[in-house]
């Protein structure tokens, strides 16, 4: 039981992503379970709801024009789809080998590695990814100590300073740059990957702390991506179904949010009145947040936010006979290799039910930071761009029998070095002179599906916390 002081409250969540979505429901679920006097409203630029997850099903083919997947750490997505009552629609991917593209040649790594487990050691020996001299100097991280001070620093630097150059550039940046999109020498280690981080800080060697940390993790499980059975949007139109359609206003764009005196606030946007209310949920980017509140002058000192441009193809293929990579799950392409694609996946080897009996679906990354200009191409130059690599890597020589392009203009964001500086800034601004606005999302604390939906769910239950002083009875 909770008690509850106070007036009836209006919240506003801004961004029909999944954070918005997963915000504005435990909103109405928390309201509703506890009785509160609370009205929420969904506010989204754009005409659909869903931000980048898209699930495209046609013909038996089950497309995802965004992300496909997500590794659930937290169960963060699992409580949220028992909480939908979709739980039993979640589904793991299928056993497969992931390789590395350097040069024309595909290298299979271990895929603990893709999943942050335990280092290979007799993997890592026999792999052909590294020549003799970039093993012996990978294993100068037995050796090396750990650096003195705490000071944050781009994840290139930190993986070269442990392992060399050769393990960077044919393994690090390739999946990173496969799943990120991103700089390896700007983006920060602290803030992308604060687990590497702390394992120099507690075992100085990297190796003996994925070792170590590895020995419990295989014992336990090994962590697995996730989906739902007809695509990652059922969570978004289970979502989008809990919320009364009246909340929703599509096709709005926020203008400008300002403060009232009597510690309101009031939002303007393009096409419909001003909107009063005691909070605001902004899950925009961070950018498009910072054009809204600019005018306060809070964000002065804070630098706009870099974000990667990049697109997915899918292409669906007749099955051939060549029996070549048939256990093959996905590859990533090292920088090294002459590429436009950074990482590809066989989504029917990845996936059941994704294509019907007989075909192949392959979907690939183009763009990444330094290297957009492919995504502008049209998408008959992407699609031969991306066939011509095809038939390097993998052999194939088939034409698809369709294609689908997906542009995501700056949709990544970049987590560059200072990143938890900027944000603690940030945070600091906004409790100062707009405590009503909190700032969740992609930009802020983890770009993953699951990291969205935890800030979502924390940001709705906290706040909810501060507008009715909610205690236990």
């Amino acid at each position: 039981m909770m008690r509850v002081t106070g007036d009836r409250r209006k919240v506003a969540v801004v961004g029909g992503g999944v954070t918005g979505l997963t915000a504005a429901y435990y909103l109405q679920r928390s309201a509703k379970l506890n009785n509160l006097p609370v009205d929420v409203v969904l506010i989204e630029s754009s005409l659909r709801l869903g931000g980048k997850i898209q699930t495209l099903r046609k013909d038996g083919f089950i497309v995802e024009r965004g992300p496909e997947s997500f590794l659930d750490y937290k169960n963060s997505v699992r409580d949220l789809a028992r909480d939908l009552g979709i739980e039993q629609q979640m589904i793991p991917n299928n056993d497969g080998q992931t390789y590395v593209a350097v040069g024309s040649t595909l290298y299979p790594i271990p895929n603990l590695l893709t999943f942050g487990g335990a280092l290979e050691v007799s993997s890592f020996i026999t792999s052909g990814l590294f020549s003799l001299s970039g093993k012996l100097r990978a294993a100068g991280d037995l050796l090396l100590p750990k650096i003195k001070d705490e000071e944050d620093e781009p994840i290139g630097d930190f993986f070269r300073r442990r392992f060399g150059k050769e393990v960077v550039e044919n393994l690090v940046e390739p999946l990173l740059a496969g799943t990120f999109a991103g700089d390896i020498d700007h983006l920060s280690i602290k803030s992308m990957f604060p687990q590497f981080y702390q394992l120099e800080k507690e075992h100085r060697s990297l190796i003996l702390g994925l070792k170590k940390s590895g020995e419990s993790f295989r014992n336990d499980h090994i962590e697995r991506y996730q989906t739902f059975q007809n695509g990652l949007e059922t969570l978004i139109e289970s979502l989008a179904s809990q919320l009364p359609s009246s909340s929703i206003y599509k096709g709005v764009k926020v203008e400008s949010i300002d403060r009232l005196n009597d510690g309101t606030v009031q939002i303007f946007s393009n096409n419909i009145a001003p909107i009063k209310c005691d909070a605001v949920i902004m899950t925009t980017p961070f950018n498009a947040a910072k054009e809204v509140l600019d005018h306060s002058g809070l964000f002065d000192g804070l630098p706009k936010m870099k974000y990667a441009t990049i697109a997915t193809v899918t292409m669906a293929f007749k099955q051939g006979e060549s029996k070549k990579y048939k256990d093959a799950m996905n590859f990533f392409v090292s920088r090294n290799s002459d590429f436009a694609i950074t990482t590809c996946t066989w989504c029917n080897h990845k996936w059941n039910d994704v294509a019907p009996e007989g075909y192949d679906l392959m979907r690939v990354y183009i763009g990444r930071v330094g290297d957009e200009a492919i995504v502008e191409l049209s998408d008959s130059d992407i699609e031969k761009n991306v066939l011509r690599d095809l038939e390097k890597a993998i052999g194939l020589k088939d034409a698809p029998l369709f294609t689908v392009v997906s542009r995501w203009k700056e949709s990544m964001p970049q987590y560059t070095v200072g990143h938890d500086n900027r944000m603690e800034a940030m945070n600091q601004y906004l409790s100062t002179h707009f405590p009503n606005v909190k700032l969740v999302g992609s930009s802020y604390e983890g770009i993953s599906v699951p990291d969205c939906v935890l800030q979502g769910k924390n940001i709705a239950l906290e706040l909810l916390n501060d507008l009715f002083e909610m205690q236990n009875a």
